[in-house]
């Protein structure tokens, strides 16, 4: 069990010490949005129609990261009001900004007349902002509420309350690495249909999370699930074709 670290761990540069959700959510958001503009710009959609999708991308997320953490920790509305107010300023869910990202992208582009498929643009870019992020969650140990529950593993992590916990942060740091694996693959295998990776990639993730999320110390109020749950499931029916489709 790992329990020799402080939690949160600062980061120290020179006399300042730094929060590290702060320093990885700002890096996470900067490698994420420059690595889209790069790929975009690979694209021969027009600049202007480019700028909109990703512009609507980024406040569809925006949204759905607030509304689905909100719904997430719905139960502190009547046990701590001042801490549910907090959350509505600094609570985001990685989840709920996937979700509201494909709405937001996808109404842009009914709005301007764009018909192509641009999900692809944003693979990369997410995996690598959604790695970074993670190391900024762990690092910052029980505030961040992105924990799991008490387990007797070894690799069990003692975040400050003497309770070795699945470090679920690290969990998904290597399933991302696992998950952009088997796109790469999936590419030199065969020709993917345009969007076939992001597709993938959410496919993948929303799994992943419906999974990981069952031992994480969450408000279950239906049926066992957690709010982030029943987004889950509702993602993975929008992207039930590509399910049934899908062939390694």
């Amino acid at each position: 069990m790992l329990s020799n670290v402080e939690f949160p761990v600062y980061i120290v540069l020179g006399p300042w010490r730094i929060h590290p959700h702060f320093v990885f959510e700002a890096l996470a958001y900067s490698v994420a949005l420059r690595l889209t503009l790069w790929n975009s710009r690979r694209d021969s959609l027009p600049a202007a129609q480019r700028s909109s999708v990703v512009v609507g991308g980024m406040v569809g997320a925006l949204v759905g990261a607030k509304v689905l953490v909100m719904l997430q920790h719905v139960y502190l509305a009547w046990e701590n009001l001042p801490q549910y107010g907090l959350l509505l300023v600094q609570g985001k869910t990685v989840v709920g900004a996937l979700l509201g990202a494909v709405m937001g992208v996808e109404l842009t582009k009914k709005l301007i007349g764009v018909t192509r498929s641009t999900g692809d643009w944003f693979v990369g870019p997410l995996i690598a902002g959604m790695m970074i992020g993670r190391v900024g969650c762990f690092l910052t140990g029980l505030s961040d509420r992105t924990y799991g529950i008490a387990t007797n593993l070894p690799w069990g992590v003692d975040f400050g309350d003497g309770i070795a916990r699945h470090p679920t942060q690290l969990y998904e740091i290597v399933f991302l690495l696992g998950l952009l694996g088997l796109i790469w693959l999936q590419a030199k295998r065969r020709a993917l249909k345009p969007g076939e990776k992001f597709q993938i990639f959410m496919v993948g993730y929303l799994s992943f999370r419906l999974l990981v999320d069952s031992i994480k110390p969450d408000f279950h109020p239906l049926l066992g699930l957690s709010a982030i749950q029943i987004a889950c499931l509702l993602g993975l029916g929008y992207y039930w074709r590509t399910i049934r489709d899908f062939r390694f």
